[in-house]
């Protein structure tokens, strides 16, 4: 039987009970009818997993009890943020969903001259909060115990202003240098652009600031595939896409 596993936005240690938030409780009470007696997994972000017994379960609320704590999952010893141009629709949702699943560090949103979406100052911390939800849904599902940061929209030039120890990487259909062919350090920065592509005035800004410029082949991806097809690429050459999970027993605590 499959275990949930579950956000949470709290302290957890083993012993006391916890009264989850409302989205999580309407999640396992309403929508997975967790009944008392089943295990669940909580995480928070801290890089433990949590397994918990569900004490009891109504309209209003789910309890649990801490039963055990081990480490999560690793993260991939090579960090990756991906910045990501914003797009419109669900594109941007896929986008952090499967560069999540796939073992992105984080994210730097990009409001590029060309991208489709613009949002009034009113509408972002609402867009923020969707964004971030659907990390940590990404989190769940993948089982990562560490939720990847999710960061407010820059133009190009505020993102270059700020001072990075990481090489930074530009997805360009037209540059002559393969991703696959670039030799990385521990820590990438990877700028994909929106659905028309930065602009050549973007373009030049970023390489005269030391950002090189790289293709993933002959064909032209869509916004939402170039990022986790990206990550892909650098997970395969220097990540953990060939690592196999531990086994663990879940409800225990124990590896």
């Amino acid at each position: 039987m499959r275990i949930h596993r579950v956000y949470t936005d709290q302290s957890l240690q083993p012993g006391p009970q916890v009264a989850l938030e409302d989205a999580p409780a309407h999640y396992l009470g309403r929508v997975l009818r967790v009944s008392a007696g089943q295990n669940v997994i909580l995480f928070n972000g801290d890089g433990q997993d949590y397994s918990a017994e569900v004490l009891r379960t109504d309209r209003r609320e789910v309890v649990l009890r801490v039963t055990g704590q081990r480490p999560g999952l690793a993260e991939p010893a090579h960090g990756i943020v991906v910045v990501q141009a914003l797009s419109r629709g669900e594109r941007l949702d896929f986008t952090l969903q499967k560069c999540t699943e796939l073992g992105a560090a984080g994210f730097q949103l990009l409001a590029a001259e060309r991208a489709e979406l613009k949002l009034r100052s009113d509408k972002l911390d609402r867009r923020m909060d969707h964004w971030r939800s659907v990390v940590v849904s990404a989190c769940e599902q993948s089982g990562r115990a560490r939720v990847p940061s999710v960061l407010a929209p820059l133009t190009v030039a505020e993102w270059l202003q700020q001072g990075a120890a990481a090489q930074r990487l530009v997805l360009d259909p037209a540059a002559s240098v393969p991703l696959a062919g670039v030799s990385l350090p521990a820590e990438v920065e990877l700028a994909v652009g929106p659905e028309g592509g930065f602009s050549e005035g973007e373009l030049a800004l970023m390489e005269a600031q030391g950002v090189q410029r790289v293709c993933l082949g002959p064909r032209i991806l869509r916004t939402e595939t170039a990022g986790p097809a990206a990550v892909a690429v650098l997970q395969c050459l220097q990540g953990d896409l060939g690592a196999r999970a531990p086994l663990s027993v879940p409800g225990t605590g124990q590896d």
